[in-house]
């Protein structure tokens, strides 16, 4: 029983973990020196793909590493680590490829939380440079008042 409860934390502890890791990669590579492929997502979007999408496949390599280890190896505590990002991956490609970019089908959400992640993500593409753009994170938001505060004191109507 403990280890299943071990396992859940681990698990539970990676999906967390990636929203800190999500913000602050969304905020200081991909707004910084990785803009180069990030720009693309910022741009309206030419074809069913984008250089932005390059990031997914980055991203899914210590999820990947993570899962081999702990299905090969000793580390058998690796696998619920690399099952939290996999699903923190799984959620955010539904709710920022699907809801909000709407790249596919999906239902619309009757939540007012999914409804507020929704909205901060496009006020953040209200801005289209590097600079200046507002909501980095994907499944926490700040309030969207305190964005539109935010927007329009960096002169964007939101």
């Amino acid at each position: 029983m403990l280890s299943i409860l071990i396992s859940l934390a681990l698990f539970l502890g990676a999906f967390a973990f990636m929203e800190g890791f999500a913000w602050f990669t969304h905020k200081y590579v991909m707004h910084g020196f990785m803009w180069v492929w990030h720009k693309s997502h910022h741009e309206p979007r030419e074809g069913a793909f984008e250089l932005n999408d390059l990031f997914a496949v980055v991203f899914a390599a210590p999820a990947i590493v993570a899962i081999w280890l702990g299905v090969n190896t000793a580390l058998t505590w690796m696998l619920p680590v690399g099952l939290g990002i996999t699903a923190y991956g799984a959620v955010y490609f539904l709710f920022h490829d699907g809801l909000v970019h709407k790249r596919f089908p999906m239902p619309r959400p009757k939540s007012e939380y999914w409804k507020r992640l929704i909205q901060a993500h496009r006020f953040h593409h209200a801005v289209h440079t590097k600079e200046g753009c507002v909501s980095f994170g994907f499944l926490l938001a700040p309030p969207v008042r305190k964005l539109k505060e935010a927007l329009k004191a960096r002169g964007v109507e939101a």
